[in-house]
């Protein structure tokens, strides 16, 4: 049970910071190379996607890492769960915001406005990257170097 678990917070993680950093390396800066207009356009379609792969990739790396600890695990397997956690309420508190003024039907998306929320949420969206990716390099330690952790 131990090591399933451990498996699937590793592979939860994985996809999830792997999807953060694309986004954040290639689709934002690609939606960005067309244009505030079209990057605001785009932006609503690939979110609504996106929140459920990672939404679901992050409770899941959290839970399982938890089942990991409760099978044996060291104590480190749930702060890595909860690094890739926190995400969650980082994006409810701190991102949600912003992207519900990107959705906005009102949205003047030829307005300068449009490309600073634009920019704003890409600085967020980062700490989701990095928060996940402290996370899944814990995580990967810990399976790695299982014996001296």
């Amino acid at each position: 049970m131990r090591h399933i678990a451990e498996f699937v917070a590793v592979l939860a993680c994985s996809l999830f910071a792997g999807a953060a950093v694309y986004i954040n390396l290639v689709e934002h800066p690609a939606r960005m190379e067309c244009g505030a207009e079209i990057a605001a356009t785009e932006f609503a379609p690939s979110y609504r996607r996106a929140t459920i792969m990672q939404a679901t990739l992050a409770v899941v790396g959290l839970l399982s890492s938890l089942a990991a600890w409760f099978a044996g695990a060291s104590f480190l397997w749930i702060v890595g769960g909860m690094l890739l956690g926190s995400v969650i309420p980082f994006t409810l508190i701190v991102i949600l915001p912003t992207n519900k003024q990107l959705l906005n039907p009102a949205l003047d998306k030829h307005s300068a406005q449009t490309g600073q929320l634009l920019a704003r949420w890409a600085m967020l969206h980062a700490v989701r990257s990095v928060l996940s990716g402290l996370a899944l390099l814990l995580f990967l330690c810990l399976t790695i170097f299982k014996k001296a952790l």
